[in-house]
């Protein structure tokens, strides 16, 4: 099968994967975790393998994109296009879902383990996402980092913290707003610095008397930098290169390796890990230092996890991909890609064929800014290189007159997936 027609296959949806998700003699494929990953590997399964049984396990009744979701933050989206449910894609697609939290996943029995079953797996894709390492700022202590979870939502990591965070903001009344950019890798690299033009705006518009202190332990995002200067000088305060050493969540002060600030309210946004799932299957890789990375080892042409070909890893929660740019982007579409590219994988395997090697691609689309509107699209592309390594290419285009291309693009792939 050819790349086009792989990545090409989820836009169509042939009649076998309306077939009852029956146990199957060809197997059983388990996929943990419904998000972009999870989804298209399940759309894809059902399109290239419809003898296998597919099993989509997610504790969530309904997806909800992060894609969006700050336009959705600052009423410039509907949340209901941003919510689709597991169940009717699942019925539309001929896979079964169970809403259940995977508490383990034994791979010596190959199980994976729920509160109310085991599921038995041929192959197995872990989807999981991210984990929130609250660590460097509050060591051991899981109280503060609870109350930051529920009271400084970042929503970036769990199903609800988008609700809490835009009930924060339509109580802001002005007053010193920080919020912490977490340091590379993390998911979705330019979302924070849009959340932050975003807000801004939204706060200009309202005529809130107060300031967004960013603080980002990252090199400077100069295209943001220049936004935030020209348009929300009086709005936004971006402070580059600088790293949160510790945070008193209940006295709201955080300390920098420069300086102490108060705040009345923040979204901290701490560093990011793999899911915990993976850390319970032994699936994190190490350093150069020896240390754990924090992300899932991967085989980076075939998605399968280091010593274990039957279970795949796609997603945010994946390790580098290359010694010659690190870690894929951690996007939805990148996601998405991976989990296609890991479908292929089981499908050609449960066929007793020898699967293509495939790369993914990712688009993204960012808001820079609001009045004037502003657009970026970044394209990121790879190949294998004469070595056999994966090579990485980027390209930045600017559109200072958008016409909702981002919209078009989500509502695209919410169909690829399934909705």
């Amino acid at each position: 099968m050819k790349r086009r027609t792989l990545l090409s296959a989820t836009l169509g949806l042939a009649a076998a994967a309306f077939l009852p998700a029956a146990r199957a003699s060809n197997g059983r494929v388990v996929i943990v975790g419904g998000g972009w990953g999870g989804l298209a590997a399940a759309r894809q399964l059902r399109s290239l393998a419809p003898a296998l049984e597919v099993v989509l396990v997610e504790k969530n009744a309904a997806f909800w994109s992060r894609p969006l979701s700050n336009r959705w933050l600052v009423g410039l989206a509907d949340g209901k296009a941003l919510q689709h449910d597991y169940r009717q894609a699942a019925q539309r697609h001929g896979y079964r879902f169970l809403q259940a939290e995977v508490t383990a996943i034994d791979r010596a029995r190959r199980k994976v383990v729920c509160p109310t079953e085991e599921l038995d797996y041929d192959w197995l894709i872990i989807a999981a996402g991210i984990r929130e390492d609250f660590s460097p700022w509050y060591g051991v202590d899981r109280s503060a980092a609870e109350h930051s979870r529920l009271n400084f939502p970042s929503a970036f990591a769990d199903s609800d913290g988008h609700l809490r965070l835009k009930a924060k903001l339509e109580k802001f009344t002005g007053g010193d707003l920080v919020m912490t950019v977490p340091p590379m890798p993390y998911r979705c690299p330019p979302a924070p610095y849009e959340r932050a033009g975003m807000i801004a705006w939204w706060m200009k518009q309202r005529g809130i008397k107060g300031r967004l202190i960013v603080l980002d332990p990252n090199q400077p995002a100069l295209s943001f930098d220049r936004v935030f200067r020209d348009s929300y000088r009086d709005q936004i305060t971006y402070l580059p290169q600088a790293r949160v050493k510790s945070i008193d969540p209940y006295k709201k002060q955080l300390s920098t390796d420069f300086d102490t600030i108060d705040f009345d309210d923040a979204i901290l946004m701490p560093p990011q890990q793999a899911a915990d799932i993976i850390w319970q299957a032994g699936l994190i890789g190490q350093g150069s230092d020896g240390k754990p990375s924090g992300w899932a080892a991967i085989d980076p042409v075939h998605l399968h996890a280091v010593g274990d070909e039957r279970v795949f890893l796609v997603g945010d929660q994946i390790d580098k991909a290359s010694p010659l740019f690190g870690h894929y982007p951690k996007t939805g579409q990148m996601a998405a890609r991976l989990g296609q590219i890991a479908a292929q994988q089981i499908a050609a395997r449960a066929a007793g064929k020898v699967p293509e090697k495939l790369l993914p691609d990712s688009t993204c689309y960012v808001l820079n800014r609001i009045e004037p509107m502003e657009m970026a699209r970044l394209e990121t592309a790879y190949r294998f290189r004469g070595d056999g390594l994966i090579q990485q290419s980027v390209r930045q285009t600017y559109n200072p007159q958008p016409d909702n291309e981002d919209v078009r693009w989500a509502t695209g792939m919410f169909a690829a997936l399934g909705f």
